[in-house]
């Protein structure tokens, strides 16, 4: 993606991970910032030094500028900068920027072709669309939640995933724009709604249940080859053997050829097969298992503590867990790049920008007004005076913050 230029006005979770893994292949991402009104994503516990470990995880391999937007000036900046865009990525409530002239109509008065992706919680369009959420609201409206009643009661889980499939959903949606602006020289406004991408989540227990079943289908962990299971230790497997082949072996391997038939079991007799698996897994420990059918070709997993994470032989290997150092935040460790493209290096670029820093080179790339204003000021620094405070008082007329 060498060339594209991206402009990241989003905030909090999914928006910032689609825009840096937009920047982690390769574009030129600018997040913008409203000086008061930052990310509130930066005020989340734990911290990394003065910053969020949150924000650190999902900011990297960006450039940074702070715009007071909802002024006249800093609309000005904004508008400068997407005649040099190729894409902007927003996900503030719909309307919103179009109160200030900064929807998708008013930046194709100054770039016809620019490609506009909203991500918000329920669409821009529906009977929810002005509503808050989070990702226990999102997940509560597509049923995987109620999937969760393995103990009688609905469970949230423990990561992000709306948060996360809205986030691919809007690189998917992005690289297809660009793509078709590519053959027909058109931009598009994408609408791409959170709720909306996580829903094939439950593609396999709605064909299911649209089937006249009523069970939701053999992977919600219901039927005896496919679910958890609790070892001697108190730690866990995942038994995922719901191919034939994988199921008799696993079988075998545990030496009760008489459950190859019941790999489906339903019901009662389901139950009593899951009952007599799970006394079978605590008979030995979890690594343990693992050591008896390494190299067995049954879909049999260890369930991994976050603190195994980043030893694991194969998540290591591939480069998941990476660290990242920045002289005014420290060292902190988040997950890599998920893609790997032949020839090409899928390396983090730089950590997270400090607010505002790459403010001056942006303006000096923009219109003469800017690249004159930044000249000024400069002029203007005394000796010994720190960069920063020179930036604040750049800050002044401009609407815009360093």
């Amino acid at each position: 993606m060498r060339g594209v230029r991206i402009l990241d006005l989003t905030r909090l979770f999914p928006g910032p991970l689609a825009a840096m893994l937009l920047a982690e292949m390769g574009a030129e991402v600018i997040k913008v910032e409203d000086p008061d009104s930052p990310d509130p994503l930066r005020t989340y516990p734990p911290t990394v030094g003065p910053e969020s470990a949150c924000y650190l995880a999902v900011n990297r391999s960006k450039r940074s500028i702070a715009v007071r937007w909802t002024e006249k000036a800093g609309s000005a900046v904004i508008l400068d900068l997407v005649k040099g865009a190729d894409a902007v990525i927003e996900q503030f409530r719909p309307g919103y920027l179009d109160r200030m002239g900064l929807g998708y109509s008013g930046l194709c008065q100054v770039k016809p072709d620019i490609i506009f992706v909203s991500l918000t919680g329920y669409g821009q369009a529906g009977p929810y669309s002005a509503q808050a959420g989070q990702d226990v609201n999102f997940l509560g409206y597509t049923g995987l939640i109620d999937l969760s009643r393995s103990m009688g009661w609905p469970v949230i889980p423990g990561g992000q995933a709306a948060g996360v499939a809205g986030s691919y959903m809007a690189v998917i949606a992005c690289l297809a724009a660009l793509w078709d602006r590519h053959n027909t020289g058109k931009g598009r406004k994408v609408d791409v709604s959170i709720l909306d991408s996580a829903l094939p989540f439950m593609t396999q227990p709605l064909a299911a249940f649209f089937s006249g079943g009523r069970q939701p289908g053999p992977m919600s962990g219901g039927t005896p080859c496919y679910g958890l299971f609790e070892c001697s230790d108190r730690k866990y497997v995942a038994l995922g053997a719901l191919e034939a082949k994988h199921w008799k072996r696993f079988c075998e391997v545990i030496e009760s050829p008489e459950f190859i038939p019941l790999q489906f079991a339903a019901g009662k007799e389901g139950e009593a097969v899951r009952k007599e698996l799970q006394a079978v897994f605590r008979t030995r420990t979890r690594d343990e298992w693992m050591a008896k059918t390494a190299g067995e070709d049954i879909c049999l997993s260890p369930v991994l503590e976050l603190a195994e994470l980043e030893n694991d032989p194969h998540i290591r290997e591939r480069g998941m867990i990476v660290e990242q150092s920045h002289p005014a935040y420290g060292k902190a460790k988040g997950i890599g790049p998920p893609l790997r493209f032949s020839a090409a290096d899928p390396s983090i670029s730089w950590g997270v920008p400090v607010p505002c820093e790459d403010t001056v080179p942006i303006l000096r790339e923009l219109s003469s007004e800017w690249r004159a204003l930044v000249s000024v000021e400069l002029g203007k620094r005394r000796d010994g005076e720190a960069e920063e405070k020179t930036n604040r008082r750049l800050a002044g007329g401009v609407a815009v913050s360093f």
